[in-house]
């Protein structure tokens, strides 16, 4: 099902590398004369982490032996150097020299393969020795570990590096091992991989694969090892592989990251509402770094866009999917954590329930985003660190937005310990509050936007006094020292302090001119009646303790509003 869904995306993408190419990031070329003399290193990298990427012919695959790349590879093959000096050099440098040659052969008569080859008629030693009077050489040593650390090679005079060009790209290479298989992708005959490609990921090995077979572990039945056991066809293998790795990339608007998970998302086809969702979902998950007057302005557009879609004005079928697939890194391979396909109009359904699950009023002046996942957990961890967030967190918020089902109890209650360790409620903590407690159980008492006069809830009603409280000292004093002593206490156990805080109140009153004092007694007594006649509660459970929190923000945001009004 992943592997077809990606397949499909490989053949609705015109963009991507055809049958047998990849875009391979080459951080330094090897800039030769047109007799083969080193000439200088060109330095091809892309910020710290990145380098400038070339359609050139797709990677092999490497296990114990040694196999070189076609005109590119790192600096073990390329050049016979390693840091580590791991005694394999020369195996590897002669892999490569003899690849050029056969290359060579194929077509004898192209200078700039001549070039090369005339290159590497000097020894190893030779060739080191040259390229490391080079002034980038030492700078190109401490990076030989990067991904990045790729070099290929260029003539002096000419734009495009020899392993792109055309005519040198239609030599056929043929292992002899595929073998005759029925594909389980595409359900046709033909030649089939031994091995599939690596895919890797974020903290992953630079081998690891979404599909990989171990041997002698019960995959290899019937006599069959490997990928005998589930046949992937070459042009499905190469198909589904190069999706995945397009939508990995770095610049790549099909993926987002949590902690050490690594999420891609794609639509089934490419019509409008179905591009419209992809930009709007990488936009959601706040990964825009365009520049805008207004913080919140692309979730209001990913609003409109799920909208559009969801009432029909973006016209959608049955047939018009979007498949969401997250990834973790594993010691050898790479895991499948989470995979979700839903129609794209029940998709957009599951968004705009998120969106109306977390709304809570805002009188801020500068309306940060709020509602994006990053936010989210990043308002739940110490200091804001998404590294620091409970083992598989991450995903579990994913699945609650995307299926729309309850956020996880351990968003709720690691939110809880965030306030009260903080002694901080948040809007994105108070809106997390607020969209926990109305999806458990379908709960039908719905904590609304605002200020909800008619929630006789006993939590809710001891935050919405808390708050008064509270804004009667700040007021009167310019502090609010009963918050920082009293709130934990009072979320948990309001009888044991409601009296205290109530009796420091009317001193703090006292303070106040007569407008606001009877403003505030008013305020107070409204709540009073809907309380019970058997006094404040001893204990709130940890539910209640979230309701006691958003009365709280609730009120405070009326009582700004209030103020703001007089």
């Amino acid at each position: 099902m992943i592997l077809k869904a990606l397949y499909d995306y490989y053949n609705r993408c015109s963009d991507l590398p055809p049958i047998g190419m990849e875009e391979k990031e080459i951080g330094f070329l090897i800039v030769l004369s047109p007799d083969g003399r080193f000439v200088r290193f060109e330095d091809c990298r892309i910020g710290k982490n990145h380098a400038r990427a070339y359609l050139v012919k797709k990677h092999v695959g490497r296990s114990s032996g040694a196999v070189a790349n076609y005109l590119y590879d790192n600096g073990v093959y390329v050049l016979g150097y390693s840091e580590k000096n791991t005694g394999k050099e020369q195996s590897c440098f002669d892999t490569f020299k003899a690849k050029i040659e056969e290359i060579v052969k194929a077509f004898p008569d192209n200078k700039d393969l001549s070039a090369i080859k005339a290159f590497y008629e000097n020894s190893r030693e030779t060739i080191i020795q040259t390229v490391s009077q080079d002034p980038l050489w030492e700078d190109i040593k401490k990076n030989l570990s990067k991904k990045y650390s790729i070099f290929s090679f260029r003539i002096d005079g000419d734009t495009k590096i020899v392993a792109e060009k055309k005519e040198i790209l239609q030599f056929e290479e043929n292992d002899g091992n595929a073998t005759d298989n029925l594909c389980l992708i595409t359900g046709s005959h033909g030649p089939c991989v031994d091995t599939t490609t690596a895919t890797m990921i974020p903290g992953s090995q630079a081998t690891a694969k979404l599909v990989a077979f171990q041997i002698n572990s019960g995959y290899d039945s019937y006599g069959k090892t490997k990928c005998g056991n589930a046949p992937i066809s070459e042009k499905a293998e190469f198909a589904y592989t190069t999706a995945l790795n397009s939508m990995l990339q770095h610049d790549s608007r099909n993926k987002f990251r949590l902690g050490t998970r690594t999420f891609v998302f794609w639509a089934s086809n490419d019509k409008e509402a179905s591009k419209e969702a992809e930009e709007s979902l990488f936009e959601l998950l706040g990964y825009s770094e365009e520049e805008t007057d207004d913080p919140n302005a692309h979730l209001i557009e990913v609003r409109k866009v799920f909208e559009s879609i969801y009432s029909g004005v973006l016209s959608t079928g049955l047939d018009d999917k979007f498949y969401i697939l997250g990834l973790a890194p594993n010691s050898a391979r790479i895991a499948v954590i989470y995979w979700s396909e839903t129609t794209l109009k029940d998709f957009a359904e599951k968004i705009l329930r998120h969106f109306s699950d977390m709304e809570i009023n805002d009188t801020r002046k500068n309306k940060k985003p709020y509602m994006g996942v990053r936010d989210i957990i990043s308002s739940v961890t110490h200091g804001g660190k998404m590294s620091d967030a409970t083992p598989n967190l991450p995903e579990a918020v994913v699945k609650s937005i995307f299926q729309g089902l309850p956020y996880p109890a351990t968003l709720y209650a690691a939110c809880i310990r965030r306030i009260r360790a903080e002694q901080e409620l948040t809007i994105t903590r108070a809106a997390i509050l607020k969209a926990y407690l109305n999806r458990i159980n379908n709960n039908p008492l719905k904590i609304g936007i605002m200020l909800d006069k008619g929630n006789n809830n006993q939590g809710y009603l001891c935050g919405r006094l808390f708050a008064v409280l509270d804004k009667i000292q700040y007021e009167a004093n310019n502090i609010s020292s009963i918050r920082e002593r009293y709130m934990n206490a009072a979320s948990a156990t309001p009888s044991s302090v409601f009296a205290t805080i109530l009796n420091l109140s009317v001193h703090h009153a006292e303070k106040l001119d007569e407008g606001r004092r009877i403003y505030f007694e008013k305020l107070k007594q409204e709540i009073f009646e809907k309380m019970s006649a058997n006094g404040f509660p001893t204990h709130l459970d940890l539910q209640d303790q979230g309701r006691f929190f958003v009365g709280y923000y609730h009120q405070r945001q009326d009582l700004f509003a209030s103020k703001k009004e007089q």
